[in-house]
């Protein structure tokens, strides 16, 4: 999602996001129209050395520094929905797209297609697959698939093609729905991002995958990953160590709130959007980050 980094409360908004939101105010400039996108925030207990046992570890992505849009900034694995993603042929298991359309909040069909973005974009940015041979199964050693790992990153083939080749489906019940957020209006990108958590299968490693990965020049857009605490991540933010964006610092405050990855993953409720808005405060233009009870734009 295209905010600005975080910076207390209400992060200031960049000179030329002020100037946009002035233009669209001015009915000068339309608002970009938000492109679909799933993004997956994989967690993990944290080992015999954290305080409590109960404490769980988020993984999270550094994106390459060249990046045009928050460079640098440390992001769940996650991207825009392709529009192979709402395939019907893809084998599946678990809650069915009319289960998901209930809780996202959308149609049947467009639920599949975030659904399955959000397993495609996690294995792709981090090497995890939600997937079986069936529905009582996981694929326990994802780096068995590095070569569709690749063929996925570089755009020559799908989601639905590599289940099919590999005798795999969907595990869609390790996908618990989180939060909705759409970029403000005055960017000129704007995603409507769907939240979902999981928990990291059995087995497998989450790594970022590495520059000229499979032995190709694939557009990686991140350097490095990382297990986070929740809030050692928020706290690196204060300190200046570490960039987040407005929405992945609220869902990182969200996870510290919580007992445990149990409650986090046993969560269920109609996920409702929020949408962040520019305001004018003692003559600087800040982002004001809905809260509890107002998410719905």
């Amino acid at each position: 999602m295209n905010e600005p980094s975080m910076s207390g409360s209400g992060p200031a908004v960049p000179r030329g996001l002020a100037e946009r939101a002035r233009e669209i105010s001015d009915g000068r400039l339309t608002p970009a129209v938000p492109r679909d996108a799933a993004t997956v925030i994989l967690l993990r207990e944290a080992g015999a050395e954290a305080e409590a046992a109960a404490e769980v570890e988020a993984f999270m992505l550094r994106r390459t520094a060249e990046l045009e849009f928050a460079p640098g900034a440390y992001v769940f694995p996650g991207g825009s929905v392709d529009a192979r993603d709402a395939d019907p042929g893809v084998g599946w298991a678990g809650p069915a797209p009319a289960d998901f359309a209930a809780l996202l909040d959308v149609p049947p069909d467009r639920a599949r297609g975030l659904v399955c973005a959000a397993v495609r974009e996690t294995f792709e940015e981090s090497g995890v697959l939600l997937a079986g041979p069936s529905q009582d199964e996981l694929v326990r050693d994802s780096t068995a698939l590095a070569a569709d790992r690749h063929a996925l990153l570089a755009g020559s083939t799908s989601l639905t093609e590599v289940l099919a080749r590999r005798g795999l489906i969907l595990r869609t019940d390790l996908l618990t729905p989180w939060a909705r957020w759409i970029t403000p209006e005055v960017s000129p990108r704007r995603f409507d991002t769907w939240f979902f958590a999981a928990a990291l299968p059995p087995g497998q490693t989450a790594t970022a995958a590495p520059e000229g990965f499979g032995g190709h020049a694939d557009p990686v857009e991140s350097e490095s990953g990382s297990w986070l605490r929740p809030a050692a991540a928020l706290e690196a933010a204060r300190a200046g160590r570490i960039t987040l964006l407005p929405p992945t610092a609220v869902t990182l405050g969200e996870l510290a709130g919580q007992p445990g990855l149990a409650a986090i993953l046993g969560r269920r409720q109609v996920i409702t959007p929020r949408l962040p808005t520019v305001v004018v405060e003692d003559g600087q233009v800040r982002l004001h980050l809905p809260q509890a009870g107002e998410e719905r734009p």
